[in-house]
């Protein structure tokens, strides 16, 4: 969608907001020995007591309120009975309604002991969004985060996971833009327009950078069981910078 109005843009801040606290809530509740049912339950029960729908669940029938990946699967990951272990690799995705706006947002861990090959891709990946954010402005054309990415994926001795997209968001979950790529795609000349709310999210991988479906119909894994991370805002495009509004 693009924000027209003030109206939209507090509709925005507050979908994002909450889903800003519900992510910052499951972070710092994270420990080694829960299930991540259970630390799934603490973000929905934070949603729900905000007056928040979960997304995935309302939308599609998601089995979870929230996604959570154990490495190597990096996206939409089913909570469920996996005892999450020390020093684990984890991704969380928290995408929600409130009103008539929706937010998303997603982070990288580390849950309990920290391991330097795990903390050094996660502070390249959030390094990369931020990055991103600093270029992402109306009048550039779209394909400039993909560019970003990639180019900030291999100065940094990774790469993009090509599989995996950003996409347009407001009044939906997913809407036009479609696909926001995290690689530089020269053909694509969509504009970067004012009032263009997106959810950018780069993944950063060891690996190949291709990911494959798991049998639960859900789980995106790496193909070659490699680890990687994501991070994700839901942004308002702006002459200047974008506006995050997926803060707690």
């Amino acid at each position: 969608m693009t924000a027209e109005n003030e109206q939209d843009i507090k509709g925005l801040k507050a979908a994002g907001k909450v889903c800003a606290q519900a992510m910052k809530l499951m972070m710092e509740s994270a420990r080694p020995g829960m299930t991540t049912a259970e630390l799934d339950q603490i973000g929905e029960e934070f949603l729900k007591k905000e007056g928040a729908q979960s997304a995935p669940r309302t939308m599609y029938n998601f089995p979870g309120g929230t996604c959570i990946s154990i490495a190597p699967v990096i996206a939409h990951g089913i909570p469920d009975d996996h005892v999450i272990q020390d020093g684990e690799l984890i991704n969380i995705d928290v995408s929600a309604k409130l009103g008539d706006y929706y937010g998303d947002t997603g982070s990288s861990m580390v849950v309990g002991k920290s391991n330097p090959e795990y903390e050094k891709l996660i502070e390249a990946t959030k390094n990369t969004l931020m990055k991103v954010l600093s270029v992402a402005k109306a009048g550039k054309p779209l394909n400039i985060i993909g560019k970003t990415v990639q180019q900030e994926a291999a100065r940094l001795g990774y790469n993009p996971i090509y599989d995996l997209t950003g996409h347009g968001i407001g009044k939906s979950l997913h809407e036009k833009p479609s696909s926001v790529y995290n690689f530089h795609k020269p053909d694509d000349r969509r504009p970067l327009t004012e009032g263009l709310v997106l959810a950018i999210e780069p993944f950063l991988t060891t690996g190949r950078g291709r990911v494959v479906e798991k049998s639960d119909g859900w789980s995106l894994k790496t193909v070659d069981n490699t680890i990687a991370a994501q991070f994700e805002h839901t942004v308002i495009i702006t002459k200047n910078e974008p506006i995050i509004l997926t803060v707690a």
